[in-house]
């Protein structure tokens, strides 16, 4: 049982730091990119939880959004309507 929770920390380990590594550079919150790189590196699972509820950005609304994340269509977005 050790073992199997030992090979589930490497992989949340291994997956946090490729997120992060493929995250862009503005989208890191807190901490600079290669600060959360060596922190996921060298505390290991701590680092990693720290780096998914801390660090990584929030997904960002797809489209235009009213603020709420929500899509708007076209003909009832005022900037898209202000442009025709």
């Amino acid at each position: 049982m050790l073992k199997y929770l030992i090979i589930l920390a490497i992989i949340v380990d291994i997956y946090a730091f490729v997120d992060c590594a493929m995250t862009p550079q503005e989208n890191v919150r807190k901490v600079p990119k290669w600060g959360w790189l060596l922190i996921i590196l060298f505390t290991e699972i701590f680092g990693a939880i720290a780096w998914f509820i801390v660090g990584k950005p929030r997904k960002p609304g797809v489209g235009r959004s009213g603020g709420s994340g929500r899509i708007i269509p076209p003909d009832d977005d005022p900037d898209f309507l202000r442009k025709l």
